[in-house]
Formats: structure tokens, sequence, C-alpha cells
């Protein structure tokens, strides 16, 4: 005699881990693309100094010149959507699990939120790296509080303000920051991470903690400050339409238009370290 199982699946769903952004501490929104697709950004120079001439009958500041300027501009180039259909009879039979509302936040936490994050810290550390702000070795426990301090050095020489610097560091490197001993014995979170295995800030630097993978390949670490880098979200728009032509059920549809730039007169204000190559 045959005998038939019953089956059952859960009304609950197996939800993914997911994370809130991680990168607004690395921008401003000094800008704005309000109606526009493309900024122009001035940028003026200065001048050298002279010795002044006491004995000069003219110009005894120096032969004067038309104080110069310099224009770059910033193109919007991320313009993304997506779409998903959740058919009724689907749901239905599926003991409604596929909620249109909670299926779309699912779909910014955990593909928008990310993708947005991953290509500002890109543009940072290809900023870095067009501009010569960046290193390539190995790193290791023993020397990973030497690297950092070497990024440090490069913002430190280009005039980048103390206050307010930030740092991404992927999960790999944080493993070897505490495990390196020189900093946990001079560190400025030293005591701290020997009682309660926290760590805040590097060097006085924020420090923020991701995913290898929101980092470029090989890359261990950025750090910057966040004036460097501005962010446009010029449009994030989300649309649950109940019962379409066409469809019976929802169709969600969603659309990003955002970006990210180094800014020219302010490039020198990101570092990158790469364990082998660079971008």
């Amino acid at each position: 005699m045959a005998v038939n199982l019953a089956e059952k699946y859960a009304s609950k769903v197996d939800e993914r881990f997911k994370l809130k952004s991680l990168t607004e501490p690395f921008i401003n929104r000094d800008y704005t693309w309000e109606g526009v697709k493309t900024i122009h950004v001035y940028s003026i120079p200065t001048v050298a100094l002279n010795d002044y001439n006491r004995e000069a009958s003219s110009n005894r500041y120096g032969s004067p010149a038309e104080l110069e300027d310099t224009v770059a501009d910033y193109t919007l180039s991320q313009d993304k959507g997506f779409t998903f259909i959740i058919d009724k009879g689907n749901n239905v039979d599926s003991m409604n699990v596929r909620g249109a509302g909670k299926a779309l936040q699912r779909e910014i936490d955990e593909v928008i939120v990310p993708t947005k994050d991953a290509y500002r810290l890109r543009k940072i550390a290809s900023g870095a790296v067009a501009n010569g702000g960046y290193a390539s070795a190995s790193v290791n426990a023993s020397n990973a509080y030497a690297k950092f301090l070497d990024g440090q050095k490069w913002l430190d020489n280009h005039k980048v303000p103390l206050a307010g610097r930030v740092a991404a560091v992927s999960a790999t490197f944080y493993t070897y920051i505490k495990q390196d001993s020189t900093f946990v014995k001079s560190g400025d979170m030293s005591q701290k991470m020997l009682v309660n295995g926290q760590v805040g800030e590097i060097d006085g630097v924020k420090l923020i903690k991701v995913p290898d993978s929101y980092l470029p390949t090989n890359c261990a670490f950025i750090i910057t400050h966040p004036s460097v880098t501005v962010a446009a979200d010029k449009l994030a728009e989300y649309k649950v339409h109940d019962n379409p032509p066409g469809i019976n059920g929802n169709l969600v549809e969603g659309r990003v238009y955002y970006d990210a730039f180094v800014l020219a007169a302010k490039k020198d204000g990101a570092y990158a370290h790469f364990t082998s190559g660079s971008m």
C-alpha cells in the first residue's frame, strides 16, 4: 500500500543577513545636481611669493598676471532599475510569503544598499590610485599597523585635516590589526582593546569594517576625509502596482540614479592600500 507523506512549507521566510549603508561617513553632499546631469565646479589656484623689490620703479610686488582657474565636470553615470512580478496565484499557493512590500525592502537592503556602498568605495580607491596615493604590499599580523600609518603619513603630507578622517578596512585587514602586537602595545585604543576586544579607531581615524567584497580586489583599506568625495543620490523611486494591465498580482519596479566623485581640488585626501597590484 502506498504511503503519501504530507508536506508543509513554513510561512516564515528564511531571510538573508543584510547591512545598513556603511559609507555615509565617507561622503559629503556639498553640491547638488538638481535639474541637471552634469555640474561644473571651479577650482582657483594660488600664486607664488616673490621678493619685494624696494628699488623697482614699478611692480615692486612682482609681475602681475591674471589669476587663472580650472573647471572640473562631474556627470552622473549610475542609472539603474529593477522589476519583478508577484503573481497572486503563486503568492496564495505559497502561503502569501511573497508580500510585495517585504520583497521590495529586501531588494533595497540586499541589492541597492551594498551596490551603492561598494561603488562609493571603489570611486574613492580609484581616485587615490589615479593621484598616486596608494601602496602595494602584502599585509599580515606583524605589519598591519605600520601599513596603516603609511596611509596616515600620505594624508599628513598633503595637509588633510586630522579631524574627521575615516577608514574603510576589509574584514581580513581588521583581523590583522587586532593581532598586530605593535598596535596592541602602542595604539591609541590599545587598553580598551586589551580589555574587551573593541577597536573604534586607529591613530585617531574612525574605523569602519566592511566586507572584503565591498572594497576593490586586493584592497586592504582606504583612508580619506568626507570632504574629499561628493555623493549624488538624485533619484530613488520604488513602485508597487496592484493588478496592472495584463497581470493578476503585483508588479514591483524601482529606479536609482546616483554617483560619487572625488573632487579634483581634494584628490590628495584619499589613500588606498593593496596587498598586490592596484586598480
